[in-house]
């Protein structure tokens, strides 16, 4: 299994401006947390792209993995080094479908309507996965079960939880946070967090 470590955790000083270190991986998200049975879970790639495919947990969860060491910022302030998860490379999407010339963005869509919007440098950056574990155990449903985006040099709201699927569109559009006035970027770096 290929193990991958985020740039950012060679930086000097980890801990990027306004935040603050936490042991602990708080819980935060709109709503309750969905009940997902991975007898009915799917995972599509739709848009842009030649043949769209839809995949069920078990050819999920048997595509290549990958481990990816990394630390976590919160655009509430709080940060967590030194995580380690293991899932699926964004890299590997490109090995399921033919993506069109025209797709320059990716929506990223989950349960209840929660979507996230990326570039399509930053989907596919080395050290983004849709990750099964954190620290080698299987994701709580409060932190993503059975899937979640794991996008290590962005605001954490942009590594979206419960993930069902990924469209490939020629135009940015917001996502559900950015749609409430976060940042359409998410730099933690930039302190990019929110649009106004």
């Amino acid at each position: 299994m290929k193990e991958i470590i985020s740039p950012d955790t060679k930086r000097k000083n980890r801990i990027p401006p306004g935040q603050r270190i936490t042991d602990k991986w708080p819980v935060l998200h709109e709503g309750t947390v969905p009940y997902i049975d991975v007898a009915t879970w799917t995972f599509t790639v739709t848009g842009l792209v030649e043949k769209e495919r839809t995949l069920d947990f078990t050819e999920f969860a048997a595509l290549p993995k990958v481990k990816v060491f990394s630390d976590i910022h919160c655009v509430t302030g709080w940060s967590k080094l030194d995580n380690l998860w293991e899932g699926v490379s964004t890299h590997v999407i490109k090995e399921l479908v033919n993506i069109l010339s025209e797709a320059k963005y990716v929506m990223v869509h989950a349960e209840r309507g929660f979507t996230t919007n990326l570039s399509l440098q930053d989907f596919f950056a080395e050290d983004v996965l849709f990750a099964e574990k954190h620290d080698g155990e299987p994701l709580t449903p409060e932190h993503g079960y059975p899937v979640r985006l794991v996008v290590p040099r962005l605001y954490f709201w942009k590594s979206a939880k419960w993930v069902t699927g990924v469209e490939f569109i020629e135009r940015d559009r917001p996502g559900f946070w950015e749609s409430y006035g976060y940042h359409n970027h998410g730099d933690p770096w930039k302190e990019e967090r929110y649009s106004y």
